[in-house]
């Protein structure tokens, strides 16, 4: 019998990979004793180097140097320093002290909640949990005043968050109120059992009726804050997409994820020629909408229950901006 929401129209979504331990420099990290020491080619910028040998993000490693945890032959250096040869690298790597999210009353739409779970539709323009540049205002601090018990499995900045959205995309999550709720639905983000489709507007025609993008994912080996297309250091990633109507200059599409990497949809729609409308990070730098964001709504997701085993469905509409685009876009073909 599968649970099933007041409204029931098929919507965008995106959804990332289950939320683990992240590489974010807190508030108030502490100096630890463990350090690395290595050499770089020479020429390269420090923060790209250190990037490529830590494996981290370069944000990271930025707030590394930038705290003065980077040190070249014994002197710290800025990171867009140029390597020199026989230079003698030093990181000396900080012990993160997490700070605590607070409760905020900021309203969410919850489309379903019981002992162990609870749904929301999250609007875009929210981050879904704290960190560097966003404290507050995100839907952990909704939750925590909406509900005191969260699983603590992800730590006090991410409770109850079992997997994420963009901020600047909106639409469907489930946050566990326990720690077994959330081990049942991270098992299932993991076997990608989990059902997530999702609505989105692309740049261009899109001539196929459907088709599967099968292309690894990855950071983007000349812009670190990007993911991309890439054969090295990469995972699986794997989207099957549907045509649900065209006009003039632009598709509106089905995505439906069998994996769910970061970014997936907008990498994987930029890679097939069609990037997602209001994307300034994987699309045309011009915005031809004067858009807030990109044009990609969770819409639907079906998990089982965790504890009752039951198939439970959740359909969110998109937001009204978005449906307000698709009728003017209409309009321009009528």
């Amino acid at each position: 019998m599968e649970i099933e929401t007041k409204e029931s129209v098929l919507e965008d979504f995106e959804f990332d990979e289950p939320v683990s331990e992240e590489e974010n420099l807190l508030p108030g990290s502490e100096l630890a004793t463990e350090k690395k020491t290595f050499e770089l080619p020479e020429g390269i910028r420090l923060d790209v180097g250190v990037t490529d040998i830590l494996g981290k993000s370069r944000s990271f490693v930025q707030g590394l140097i930038a705290q003065e945890c980077v040190i070249v032959n014994g002197l710290v250096k800025k990171a867009n320093y140029k390597v020199r040869q026989g230079d003698k690298i030093e990181v000396v790597f900080p012990t993160p002290r997490e700070s605590i999210a607070e409760p905020e009353n900021i309203p969410i739409e919850i489309l379903y909640e019981d002992e162990d779970v609870l749904v929301v539709n999250k609007p875009q323009g929210m981050v879904v949990h704290p960190a560097p540049g966003a404290w507050t205002g995100t839907l952990v601090n909704a939750l925590l005043y909406h509900c005191h018990n969260l699983s603590g499995i992800n730590g006090v900045l991410r409770p109850g968050i079992v997997h994420r959205i963009d901020k600047d995309t909106s639409g469907i999550l489930v946050v566990a109120k326990n720690d077994v709720a959330h081990q049942g639905l991270a098992a299932q983000l993991k076997a990608h059992s989990m059902e997530r489709k999702y609505l989105a507007l692309v740049h261009g025609v899109v001539l196929e009726p459907s088709g599967t993008v099968d292309a690894p994912i990855g950071r983007d080996p000349t812009d670190r804050k990007r993911m991309a297309v890439v054969m090295q250091h990469s995972k699986l990633a794997v989207s099957h997409y549907t045509v649900l109507e065209r006009f003039r200059e632009s598709t509106y599409v089905e995505v439906q994820l069998e994996t769910g990497r970061t970014h997936q949809i907008r990498v994987h729609m930029r890679y097939i020629k069609h990037p997602v409308l209001g994307d300034l990070v994987y699309g045309p730098k011009k915005n031809q909408f004067g858009l807030q964001g990109q044009m990609l709504h969770a819409a639907h997701l079906g998990f089982e229950h965790p504890r009752s085993g039951k198939w439970m469905r959740f359909d969110a509409p998109v937001p009204s901006k978005f449906a307000v685009l698709i009728e003017r876009l209409r309009e321009e073909v009528s």
